[in-house]
Formats: structure tokens, sequence, C-alpha cells
């Protein structure tokens, strides 16, 4: 299934982007040490922002099915910039915590933490991004 997503440069490194599916719009503005005004979510954070809601996504797909409500989990996605050889992403470390009051068993762990690490966001990435991902309970 093919989803349009559209942007239009509003100047000053700022784009507005639209979901065609459902209309919806968001801004992205070039970061301050990029000449920037650092004012939304720069592309590259839409990386990040795109990882840490992809693996939420999956494992809630998964929680579902075997009927646990992961309500109250987080993703904590810090993305670092390297400037050599080129400016990119270098790494987009990820870390999820679960509530203490969540009462997982290991299987159901082992089920959550694999389905993460399979997500389609995190597949997708080049081999030379340092993309961990941890899980913590809180």
């Amino acid at each position: 299934m093919a989803v349009e997503i559209t942007a239009v440069y509003q100047g000053q490194l700022r784009c507005q982007a639209t979901h065609g599916p459902s209309g919806q719009q968001f801004s992205t503005d070039a970061p301050t040490d990029n000449g920037g005004r650092g004012e939304a979510f720069s592309p590259s954070d839409l990386v990040a922002t795109a990882l840490g809601t992809c693996v939420m996504t999956i494992m809630g797909i998964v929680a579902a099915r075997h009927e646990v409500d992961l309500t109250g989990t987080q993703v904590h996605v810090t993305k670092e910039m390297v400037q050599s050889p080129i400016r990119r992403i270098g790494s987009l470390k990820t870390i999820v915590t679960f509530p203490a009051t969540l009462d997982l068993d290991e299987a159901m762990r082992d089920r959550l933490t694999s389905a993460a690490r399979q997500c389609p966001v995190h597949q997708s990435l080049h081999p030379d991004i340092d993309a961990p991902i941890e899980f913590e309970i809180a």
C-alpha cells in the first residue's frame, strides 16, 4: 500500500508536510546548528521519532494480541549527528521503559523485545547508524 506525503518549502529552511490519506499537516525546520531556527522537528528528528513510535506501535500490536495493556510505556530516542565523512545521523539510541506496575512474564518480555527490534523503521536504517534498543522497568 502506497502512502503519499507532500511537502512544500515555506522559505527560511522550513517545510510544511501533508499526509495524503488523512490530510494532517506539520512543519519541519532546520536545526540551529545547520542554519535553521530549530522551531520544529528537523527532518532527521523525524527519523528518530519514526523509530520510537514504530517500536511502540509494533510492541502495542503484539501486546494487544496477548491482551496486555502497554499504557504508560515510554520510549526515549537520542539522536546524534556526525559530521564526517558527511553530515548524517550517527546514532539513534532507544530506551523503552515499562511502568513498574506492568507485570510482564519472561515470555511476554521476550516477545515484546523481539517485536521492537523487528519494527520496519529499525529494519530500514542504514547499517552505519548505531541503533541499539534497550529495555528497562521504571
